[in-house]
């Protein structure tokens, strides 16, 4: 069950059984009599649920990264902070946008439900919005004909499982003015998309693959999406585009990692995600 839905129903109980005793109950208890253990720990905990609820529907939710799909910015086990209202006021549960504030814009990074199983939440970079014409060939990105241009600088490590994975990595400049910089790992022995991995989705007829990668007419209210470890993210290449009403929020800080014991990178607590 979702966590938001639990959280909600726990509020709810608490508050309706805090309410009936105020309104129904205590006038018909002796004076000085001792409430209710059940009273008690409505009264205890409903304030606490409630303002937990409210800040995490309408303020900040954490969520864990699971997987190296954006590596370097993300790794696994960082846990992050989403906010939940720059894009806009939702319903809380049904996650139903009321009141429009912004956008996402090119360069975020984005949590959204995922288009195949929306109850399974994802995480990628905005590389494209409603009617932007996004290419990827060669490994070089150009949104509507405007490059994306990439710095190397390094090498770049991790443990993926029992493999020591080993990326070139680059400093990413969107358009725009001014330009935002973001760093993404590549792998130069992988192709720029494997065709045979891409699934039918609404609006495929809007892309062109081939061996050297792909190109893509963005529809109107929906995003493309990719990872930062460019090839390693299962994204917009190969499952499509996400409509406006599966973003939950802009992810903006690391607050935590520790993926266990032994990877526990306390240089990465207190970033923020660029």
């Amino acid at each position: 069950m979702d966590f938001a839905l639990i959280l909600f129903v726990l509020t709810s109980i608490t508050g309706l059984a805090w309410l009936a005793d105020r309104v129904f109950l205590e006038a018909k208890r002796a004076p000085g009599s001792r409430e209710p253990i059940w009273v008690e720990y409505a009264k205890s905990f409903f304030p606490v649920l409630l303002v937990v609820f409210l800040l995490r529907s309408f303020v900040a939710e954490p969520f864990k990264i699971p997987s190296s799909s954006m590596r370097p910015t993300l790794a696994v086990g960082d846990f992050i902070l989403v906010n939940k209202f720059t894009y806009g006021i939702r319903i809380p549960i049904i996650e139903r946008k009321i009141i429009p504030i912004h956008d996402p814009q090119r360069g975020d990074v984005v949590v959204f439900r995922y288009p195949l199983n929306p109850s399974e939440d994802f995480i990628k970079r905005v590389i494209g919005v409603g009617g932007d014409v996004v290419e990827y060939r060669d490994k070089n990105l150009t949104v509507n004909g405007v490059p994306w241009p990439q710095e190397h600088d390094n090498s770049y490590s991790y443990l993926e499982g029992l493999r020591f994975e080993t990326l070139k990595r680059a400093t990413e400049l969107t358009d725009g003015n001014p330009r935002k910089a973001h760093t993404i790992g590549i792998n130069e022995a992988a192709q720029p998309v494997y065709a045979s991995n891409v699934r039918a989705f609404p609006g495929r007829e809007n892309c062109d693959y081939n061996e050297r990668g792909f190109r893509c007419k963005v529809p109107a209210g929906e995003y493309f999406m990719m990872g930062d470890n460019r090839d390693n993210s299962d994204d917009s290449r190969y499952w499509g585009f996400v409509p406006d009403a599966n973003i939950r929020g802009k992810a903006f800080f690391i607050w935590f990692n520790w993926d266990d014991l032994a990877s526990f990178e306390f240089k990465r607590i207190g970033s923020i995600i660029h």
